[in-house]
């Protein structure tokens, strides 16, 4: 055996001198990097010579002397059992790594080429077989060891699983490392400060390059989980913990497992990584400054995604000091149900304000990054929490929209039935037949229909009362339209024909007047017809035009259509008003001109304002505005012509003889 122990106040003839190393030849060679001694390194200066700095006097940490007793103790064991290697004797070769990224470097190539003149790269002098290394008691050390044997496919193994490896088998074909991954570590802070729901920290750190690895892993870690670092400080200290930064790739050693002689299952991944977890501790003091570590929990690489860490809640003891615990650690309180972030100015953005979630949109979890739409079909309550469904909106017969529609319809309905039933009681009468009869009866039956036909727009939308409504209500009125256009006609021809040598007498009669009203009514039925077999109306749901309620309608298929459709009306109400404006003045005792013109005229001004409320309106409310059209524009044409002709049928009988009738008023 051979032991070197230089001098603590030296100056050699290499640039970076090795205090201490302890020898044992053997075929092949076991090497370790300890991390026993520490020196208080100067700073190298350009213009010294390094040979010329002295290095004072070392700092034992006598604790770890541990490490190379179990490499001396456990390799004795290993020669001294031929059983375990037989013929073969190990040997092994210790450094230490001084606590010094650039002593660690140097420490490391001395290990591998054992020449004390230092030629990097060269072996010079007696050769050894270095088949592993152990050691790496810090990342900072094991990253540095790693960035040399890496090159030279040399494998390195953390303390504690060396004896691991011997009981198993002496095989080391390519590079791997057998310590825990390091990234096992971040993700166990990552969920243990998602476990507490801790999103504002403070990260301190060493002020070396393994401190920055560490910043350059953690942070986007914490990034993606949400958690914001309020600050970052960096001190001239050293945290000692084991770990590794590297993802290397060994096939001999992927997912295998095995006991070591303490009988602790030992477990690899595909990455040859020690597959261990770690324990989660909670450090308890005392009044007398004294403490005891208690185990609360555990970070198990084995277990399913989502449960590798398990915390016991009830065991942790926090410090007597804390008002709250857990203790928070935020920016700013969680945003409560019904409010939304709102980014800070300049700020992280684990800082934020709260602000009411908009209009038709809610919250129901505290913190939410956004307030989010309720589903069609609901709307959100008045503290904008939660979703409720939406009210069902349509003109049902038992609301009072619907009630007083239905007894005004039902109403009208009677009065033209009872016009109808004097009419045709009286038909023989003057007043009857001198205004085609034939014509007043058409068109009160296509007023009676036109009444009744508001009353499919009551109620439920359903296919059939869809498909009826407005094609139904277009058709009968188109009837009743023509009707009072024949009427107008019939007045003009008749007394242009009593005019001496007139030669429209033989156009007088009720084949025109009939001509009239099928030319009229054949149009409207063809528009109709093409509306129904290109885009029908049809039952349907209108979900976002009010808020708070779900809209049942008739969707209409082809606004074109239905605008064709209410044009055509507009366009024979037109023409009707326009002759009977022109024929109001005849000198004809019974000229019904002058009540057409009146009745054109309400007729036109209850569907000229129709169309501005009906855009307007939304629901049954826009049902409730064409209902009324139809029942004023009905009833106006009912009182305008028929109630001066009833009232002479019944009260002025006097007035209806064939004398009055031929009377002329200059």
């Amino acid at each position: 055996m051979v032991c070197r122990v230089h001098s603590a106040n030296f100056t050699t003839t290499n640039p970076v001198p090795i205090p201490h190393e302890w020898y044992e030849p053997g075929d092949p060679v076991i090497g370790e990097i300890a991390s026993l001694i520490r020196y208080f390194l100067p700073n190298f200066l350009f213009n010294i010579h390094p040979t010329e700095v002295l290095i004072d006097h070392p700092m034992v940490l006598s604790k770890f002397y541990q490490h190379i007793l179990a490499l001396v103790f456990a390799i004795d064991e290993i020669n001294e059992n031929p059983k375990v290697l037989p013929n073969l004797t190990l040997g092994f070769h210790i450094y230490d790594s001084y606590y010094d990224a650039k002593m660690t470097y140097r420490t490391t190539l001395d290990l591998l080429f054992n020449s004390h003149t230092f030629v990097p790269n060269y072996k010079c002098g007696y050769q050894e077989n270095v088949i592993g290394v152990i050691g790496g008691l810090s990342s900072e050390v094991t990253s540095c060891m790693a960035d040399i044997l890496g090159l030279y496919k040399i494998p390195q193994t953390s303390y504690g699983s060396f004896e691991a490896v011997t009981n198993h088998q002496i095989k080391f074909p390519s590079f791997y490392h057998m310590v825990p991954n390091e990234r096992l570590q971040y993700q166990g802070i990552i969920q243990l400060l998602l476990h507490f729901g801790w999103k504002w920290v403070g990260l301190i750190t060493p002020a070396n390059e393994a401190g920055e690895r560490f910043l350059n892993t953690i942070e986007p870690m914490l990034f993606k989980n949400k958690i914001c670092s309020a600050l970052t400080e960096r001190i001239e200290y050293h945290i000692r913990y084991t770990g590794n930064m590297f993802d290397m790739l060994h096939s001999f050693l992927q997912k295998i497992s095995f006991n070591n002689s303490a009988g602790d299952e030992i477990t690899l991944n595909e990455r040859g990584e020690l597959a261990a977890g770690f324990d989660i501790t909670n450090l308890i003091t005392f009044p007398n400054r004294s403490y005891i570590r208690v185990k609360v929990g555990r970070l198990d690489p084995q277990a399913p995604p989502g449960k590798e860490l398990t915390i016991n809640d009830g065991q942790i003891e926090w410090h007597r000091g804390l008002t709250q615990v857990p203790p928070q650690s935020l920016c700013n309180d969680n945003c409560r149900p019904g409010y939304g972030k709102k980014k800070k100015e300049k700020s992280k953005f684990c800082c934020y304000d709260c602000e009411p979630c908009p209009s038709g949109m809610y919250s129901n979890e505290k913190d939410m990054e956004t307030c989010i739409s309720c589903p069609a079909n609901k709307y959100p309550n008045q503290d904008q929490d939660n979703c409720i469904p939406k009210i069902p909106n349509f003109l049902g017969f038992d609301e009072i929209l619907a009630i007083i529609s239905t007894s005004s319809a039902l109403l009208f309905s009677l009065i033209t039935a009872l016009v109808l039933g004097i009419f045709i009681k009286h038909k023989d009468t003057v007043i009857v037949k001198a205004n085609n009869r034939s014509l007043t009866y058409i068109l009160l039956v296509s007023l009676l229909l036109c009444f009744l036909c508001s009353l499919v727009f009551i109620g439920t939308p359903k296919q059939a009362t869809c498909l009826l409504r407005q094609t139904g209500f277009g058709i009968v009125f188109s009837v009743a339209l023509s009707s009072i256009l024949a009427k107008t006609i019939s007045v003009v021809l008749a007394f242009m024909a009593t005019k001496p040598g007139s030669t429209i007498r033989k156009w007088v009669g009720k084949k025109l007047a009939y001509s009239i009203v099928l030319s009229g009514s054949i149009v409207q039925v063809g528009l109709c017809g093409v509306w129904l077999a290109t885009f029908p109306p049809f039952p349907d749901l209108d979900m976002k035009s009010m808020s708070e309620e779900i809209i049942f309608l008739c969707n209409e298929g082809s606004v074109h259509m239905f605008y064709c459709v209410l044009s055509y009306m507009g366009f024979l109400a037109t023409v009707s008003f326009t002759v009977a404006f022109l024929a109001r003045k005849l000198p004809d005792s019974f000229n019904e001109a002058k009540f057409i013109t009146f009745s054109m005229l309400v007729f036109c001004s209850v569907w000229i304002s129709f169309i501005p409320t009906y855009l307007s309106t939304r629901g049954k409310y826009m049902v409730a505005v064409e209902i009324f059209s139809i029942l004023a524009s009905g009833a106006g044409l009912l009182a305008c012509i028929f109630f001066p002709k009833c009232y002479i049928i019944l009260v002025r009988p006097e007035l209806n003889t064939r004398e009055h009738l031929m009377q002329r008023k200059i």
